[in-house]
């Protein structure tokens, strides 16, 4: 077949490149990633020094059409409305990596809107993150209490993953396989790799892993395994809280006492004058415990309902949101009902809400409204940013500690040392350790072979 040439020019059009999406809007980035992180230790805490942080977010749907001051008033509710005002008419609040002719521009959709400020963080104490082992894939670190494990809030450099990299150099990715509450201490694994945090992730979640935590709590615990069925009902979405209830979801928690220390000591009184029930002198146990299940805060709800809250609790052991029973034998709230209890805690005022509210992850916006009450009265010399105080020992500290870790087949186990709160107080003896969970596990090893 002949080959002919094709003439250059024709009748169509030429193609015009089509992109089938928009490029996206310029952002604003601060300094946000100093490095070393500005770490310092202050009287048994770590802090971390103010820093520039920027924030960027998209357009919500909410937010099209509406000004721009508007958003942050109703939205961002952490600073009084003068700081976002003056924060837009400075630059600091800018649209799309520009600053905005007035805090009334209208925000469209596709914006990002970037904020630019001094971050303070709340400090944690500066107890170390002591490790219990280590091998080429997995950390096995003990958790200090007060410590979060992702930045979340307030919290970025102060948390377990941040310390962690600080340590081991900018590069380090620490991967957290089991999560652990802020004020919960104890044993936590650290992935090296995706490889190894994933495999053993499974291995929780199929629950061949048996955990024992260890507790202090109110009054004198019963002899024996004690084994408490209730089902976990959340009574408060927005305030995470949970009690007891025919309706909830199946739980199921194996109860050892391992100490009775009776009122006598100075530690003892001591602690009792800080006790949300201040009329009683009942002593207090250390006690052993397996969850089978995972509700939230079912070690704490458990406990609560046998009558024999955490000592400390600033939720499940205090008079001022249950009453003088505490949640006890009160699974019908023919007592308390969930409304009363609702009430109650949003109407506790000033120390009460440092006490309680502040201390729950999911209680943020409710402790938001109220935080005034815990300001120190100082302005930051760069921000203008009311300062907030220290946090006391019992925003640091919840007497609950996750012990062990081990698998069902006794391939590995990971035991912490007790925490101080555990040991036998002054001028009194008792326990230093624990043995074996082989009792704990026998009491539910018919129910539930998988952890036998």
């Amino acid at each position: 077949m002949a080959l002919v040439e094709v003439p250059q020019e024709t009748s169509y059009p030429p193609l015009e490149e089509k992109k089938p999406f928009t490029e996206p809007a310029p952002v604003l980035v601060a300094p946000c990633d100093p490095w070393p992180r500005p770490y310092y230790l202050e009287n048994g805490l770590r802090r971390v020094a103010p820093y520039h942080y920027t924030y960027n977010t998209y357009c919500k749907e909410r937010w099209r059409g509406r000004e721009l001051l508007d958003i942050f008033s109703s939205e961002f509710r952490d600073r009084p409305l003068e700081y976002y005002k003056d924060a837009i008419e400075r630059g600091s609040v800018v649209v799309n990596g520009k600053p905005v002719p007035s805090t009334s521009h209208v925000v469209k959709n596709g914006d990002v809107i970037s904020h630019t400020l001094h971050r303070h963080e709340p400090p944690v104490t500066s107890l170390p993150i002591s490790v219990l082992h280590e091998d080429d894939d997995m950390i096995v670190i003990n958790k200090p209490s007060g410590v979060p494990v992702h930045p979340a809030g307030r919290y970025n450099f102060n948390s377990v993953v941040e310390i962690m990299r600080a340590e081991r150099g900018h590069g380090f990715n620490p991967l957290p396989c089991n999560r652990l509450d802020r004020l919960t201490s104890g044993v936590m694994f650290i992935g090296k790799n995706a490889k190894a945090a994933e495999k053993l992730s499974m291995q929780i979640t199929a629950r061949t892993v048996r955990k024992e935590y260890i507790a202090r709590v109110k009054g004198e615990f019963p002899d024996g395994e004690v084994v408490c069925d209730m089902p976990l009902l959340q009574i408060s979405p927005k305030l995470g809280l949970n009690r007891v209830r025919a309706n909830g979801k199946a739980a199921r928690t194996v109860f050892k006492k391992l100490a009775y220390y009776p009122p006598g000591s100075k530690e003892q009184n001591l602690s009792e004058e800080t006790n949300a029930d201040r009329s009683k002198k009942e002593g207090y146990s250390i006690v052993r415990c397996l969850p089978v299940t995972g509700r939230t805060h079912q070690l704490r709800v458990h406990l609560q309902f046998l009558g024999h809250p955490i000592a400390n609790d600033p939720i499940y052991c205090n008079q001022r949101v249950w009453g003088t029973r505490l949640g006890f034998n009160d699974a019908d709230a023919s007592h308390d009902t969930d409304e009363d209890i609702i009430t109650r805690l949003s109407r506790m005022g000033k120390s009460e809400v440092a006490d309680a509210v502040a201390y729950h992850d999911e209680m943020v916006d409710e402790y938001n409204k109220k935080k005034a009450e815990k300001m120190s009265g100082e302005l930051c010399e760069v921000c203008q940013t009311p300062l907030y105080t220290d946090p006391g020992e019992q925003e640091l500290t919840l007497w609950l500690h996750s012990l062990r870790y081990e698998d069902a087949g006794g391939s590995w186990s990971y035991v912490s040392p007790l925490p101080a709160w555990a040991l036998p107080p002054d001028g009194q003896e008792g326990p230093t350790q624990v043995g074996t969970m082989d009792e704990l596990v026998a009491a539910v090893k018919d129910e539930n072979p998988e952890i036998a």
